[in-house]
């Protein structure tokens, strides 16, 4: 990543909206904007620079937020469009794509979050990388988690529950839902499935703290970005983490920046993985699968990918 990222701070809190996302059964009922019922996804993709071994390592981050019809006693989307068990959900799917040294990792996350419950139902994750696959998944059964994880590695393989409290992986969501419903305070977090899989940890909750304000970020290298975005930031004391997302006032609530500074598992150091926003469209990508649709990737920055 080329830009140079200074942050100027406020010293004024950020006061969420009271308005609460809402969907019921009926399509005129949600307050959740109606540019995600036009028919387009949100396609971004990020400049990455990866936490990873014993340095940062640079690549790419694509997200993909689209609303659509869940089957919560199945959990996989509705295709059938009949059913008492159907809520709308927003998707999100994540793609991370970075070198280390000679080889590949690509990492894919999917997580399905409830409009007007703001809480999630699935989420999964996928690592590739020149070692080998892992892949978890985790699943909402009242108030506990199924949680399943199946690795390469021999003492990797687990299947067990967990109290349902706010996952890492519900946050992009709901600050596109509605960031009043982001914890604030002290509170308990499942870190996400991908910190999970990279860092060879246990699942559980951990006790975590969060806080909301707003700054400016000025972008130089040509081109400055001043206007004012939320900041929402977790501390997890125990990892010696901290998460921060940088987000707009627009509302989709457009994600500027992501940082994840944690130690590294190989010497310790602290070190920020970091992804900046390059290109954002809204876009029915599931229609744009012809040869002549690649020139879009393009405008994205991923023909490297």
């Amino acid at each position: 990543m080329r830009y140079l990222l200074a942050l100027t701070l406020t010293l004024l809190l950020l006061s969420c909206s009271d308005n609460r996302a809402v969907l019921s059964d009926s399509r005129e009922a949600t307050e959740i904007p109606d540019i995600w019922y036009q028919g387009k996804a949100e396609v971004s993709t990020y400049e990455l620079i990866q936490n990873r071994y014993n340095d940062t390592h640079p690549g790419k981050m694509t997200t993909v937020f689209v609303t659509e019809d869940f089957l919560t006693d199945k959990q996989v989307k509705n295709d059938s469009g009949k059913s008492a068990n159907s809520a709308g959900v927003l998707k999100m799917n994540k793609v991370r794509r970075f070198t280390t040294g000679i080889y590949d990792y690509s990492l894919f996350t999917s997580v399905f979050t409830d409009v007007k419950k703001a809480r999630t139902y699935k989420a999964t994750t996928s690592s590739q990388d020149w070692c080998g696959h892992s892949y978890m998944q985790l699943n909402r059964a009242k108030d506990k988690y199924k949680v399943k994880l199946q690795s390469y590695f021999e003492d990797e393989s687990v299947e067990k529950t967990t109290k349902a409290v706010v996952t890492e992986d519900d946050i992009p969501l709901l600050i596109k839902i509605d960031p009043s419903r982001l914890p604030s305070g002290d509170f308990e977090v499942l870190p996400s499935l991908e910190y999970t899989l990279l860092r060879h940890v246990d699942y559980k909750p951990i006790a975590a703290t969060a806080s909301m304000d707003t700054v400016i970020i000025e972008e130089h290298d040509g081109y400055d970005y001043v206007e004012p975005v939320h900041r929402y930031t977790v501390e997890m004391p125990s990892l010696r983490r901290k998460l921060t997302y940088y987000y707009s006032d627009e509302p989709q609530r457009q994600i500027t920046m992501w940082e994840d500074e944690h130690p590294s598992a190989f010497d310790g150091k602290l070190r920020t993985t970091r992804a900046t926003l390059l290109h954002s469209e809204w876009l029915p990508y599931w229609s744009l699968n012809n040869k002549k649709d690649s020139q879009l990737r393009e405008q994205f920055g991923l023909n490297s990918f």
